[in-house]
């Protein structure tokens, strides 16, 4: 299938990808880092799927009802119409508690005539690794396997199950239902209780919707986003994972395949701050009670990334049985990234603890433990900022001295002063301030190359970096100094590509990439315009925004001459970007406006 056309659903547990013609094709159950249980998009022929069969003669469209994560696929045949109603369960219980079990439901809503289809249910449980196998009881299909580890799946339907399995035609007069669950389900579920979770799912997201900011701008663009972003949201940890999916690749037929379905600190912090910005402030404190809760003791160092439990070993391995997406191998499940130093991990959680503390001052539940990881990062940056690491696009066998990773070591000692001042801790003030300003001055001497005139990729080198376009974002420099300046200019002239961006053009481990990566774009849109360059910058994000699959959704990368979407998918990276580029474009509105604190607590 081309361009990622698909769908995404979820309800903070897990997350399915569907298909523009209905077809299950990607669901790990039962949270994002299982299994998968329908796996097509790795394996066209042996990954499993549920889909939704009908003549081609059909005319078949997709749409999410607005303002929601509740997708609708429109079948017509003349007379003969019905819709596929995708949605995983998530409603309010109240007392800030949700339901949202590991389940999909298809609700299948019949509109007029007599329209036929053929339902291949499909599931390949553990990656398709072994046979699965089905059982009809009385209520229910249960799939199961019986080689490597146990695991089970079932499906209840209003639909006769062995039609269901036997691939019968299906002629529908009326409503009716699937529920796939990965529990066994105590109260049986008929066609009342599908309707009455479809219509608490959908109040519960046109709820969530109206509590999100309104802009004078592209409010369509950043609603969409960042239902995308809550949707990878892990609720019960408060872990943001980076994508849905793993090991769609950045090039087709090469190696850059990668599982994203992780917790980034980077990333999640990054997500938070969005949500935040845009009305969703709960999120940002339960994130933070995830960064404590897998924050090391004060003699250890942090991870750059978790599981969604906390989990600090993410091994990887390849699963050679599976032919990758279009046949890009391999297909990876962990992520041995997790071993590695990036030394701009400090810096963007520091980051995220200050805009805490602006908005609620000493009065955070966890005060002391956030002043304790403070003093903890400060003292990890005291150690390492003047060493080398791995950078933020992770280069594995290398480290430098990344101009980026020492920016946000300045990000680090300069929100610490801040936060210090808040709490009224003065004692460590003046040794911090003196550390932040000797950093600044080594990047100042080190990482500006007076020959290509521009901030570089490391210290010493004449190659540019996308990320350096984020030093006016976290403070270290005025968009007006002419430094600055000078490095948008260059990196664009360097790094842009028919209106899009390589976050780097030199050779890494895998050689030169060859796509553009979708949040590097939307960086030099957002720079271009704090520069004064504000036609070129509303130009080209109008043009990215027109490579957005059909329902509003973007991937890792894009291919620079096809436009076609590229790696994992949906990218919280992507949407992230999105969103702040479109405030930024929107500049009408006050930022004490934008962060609506009286939603602080609400969402």
């Amino acid at each position: 299938m081309d361009n990622l056309n698909y769908g995404v659903i979820g309800n903070c547990k897990s997350a399915a990808l569907i298909s523009d013609k209905a077809s299950i094709d990607f669901l790990c159950l039962p949270v994002f880092s299982s299994f998968t249980v329908f796996g097509k998009l790795l394996d066209n022929e042996k990954g499993g799927e549920f889909a939704i069969q009908v003549s081609p003669d059909y005319v078949i469209k997709q749409n999410y009802i607005k303002n929601t994560n509740i997708l609708i696929t429109h079948f017509q045949k003349g007379k003969d119409q019905f819709d596929i109603i995708d949605f995983m369960p998530r409603y309010d219980l109240g007392e800030h508690s949700n339901y949202g079990p590991p389940d999909l439901i298809r609700y299948i809503k019949h509109i007029s005539g007599r329209p036929q289809f053929t339902i291949n249910y499909n599931p390949k449980l553990w990656y398709a690794k072994h046979e699965t196998y089905h059982k009809i009881n009385k209520h229910y299909i249960k799939s199961f396997t019986k080689k490597g580890p146990y695991e089970s799946l079932y499906l209840y339907s209003s639909i006769d199950l062995t039609e269901i399995l036997n691939k019968e035609i299906i002629t529908l007069d009326h409503d009716q239902f699937f529920l796939l669950s990965y529990n066994q389900k105590i109260i049986l579920p008929n066609l009342t209780q599908i309707n009455l979770q479809f219509e608490r799912t959908k109040v519960y997201w046109l709820n969530w919707s109206t509590n999100t900011t309104k802009f004078p701008k592209y409010n369509e663009e950043i609603y969409r986003s960042a239902l995308v972003l809550k949707l990878l949201t892990y609720e019960k940890t408060g872990a943001l994972i980076a994508a849905v999916t793993t090991s769609l690749p950045e090039t087709i037929g090469e190696s850059r395949n990668w599982d994203y379905r992780f917790c980034w600190l980077r990333d999640a912090s990054m997500t938070v701050s969005v949500l935040v910005t845009v009305g969703h402030g709960y999120t940002a404190k339960s994130f933070l009670n995830y960064v404590l809760n897998v924050t090391p003791y004060k003699n250890e160092t942090i991870q750059i990334m978790y599981g969604i439990h906390g989990e600090k070993k993410l091994k990887e391995e390849t699963l050679p049985h599976l032919s990758g997406y279009l046949n890009s191998k391999p297909v990876r499940i962990g992520n041995d990234a997790y071993k590695q130093q990036q030394h701009d991990i400090y810096g963007v959680l520091m980051d995220l603890i200050y805009y805490n503390f602006t908005i609620y001052g000493s009065k955070l539940d966890n005060t002391e433990e956030l002043w304790t990881i403070v003093r903890s990062f400060v003292r990890n940056v005291t150690k390492n900022w003047k060493k080398p690491d791995q950078g933020i696009w992770e280069f594995r066998r290398s480290k430098k001295h990344f101009v980026f990773s020492k920016v946000l070591c300045w990000v680090a000692l300069d929100r610490a002063v801040k936060i210090a001042t808040i709490l009224g801790q003065n004692e460590y003030i003046l040794d911090w301030f003196k550390l932040r300003n000797i950093i600044k001055n080594d990047i100042l001497t080190h990482g500006w190359n007076q020959q290509v005139g521009a901030f570089t990729q490391s210290y010493g080198s004449h190659h540019f970096d996308a990320a350096n376009l984020l030093m006016e974002d976290y403070g270290f420099i005025e968009a007006g100094d002419p430094k600055y300046i000078s490095t948008v200019q260059k990196t664009k002239e360097v790094l842009c590509k028919d209106g899009l961006m390589y976050r780097y053009n030199n050779e890494d481990d895998f050689g030169v990439s060859k796509s553009a990566f979708t949040v590097c774009t939307f960086w030099m849109i957002h720079s271009l315009y704090k520069i004064g360059e504000e036609e070129e910058a509303i130009k080209m994000f109008n043009k990215i925004l027109s490579y957005r699959n059909y329902l509003g959704l973007f991937s890792e990368d894009i291919d620079f001459k096809t436009k076609r979407l590229l790696g994992n998918f949906p990218q919280a990276y992507s949407h992230i970007a999105l969103i702040k580029t479109a405030i930024t474009l929107s500049q009408d509105r006050k930022l004490d406006d934008v962060y609506r604190l009286h939603n602080i607590y609400h969402e």
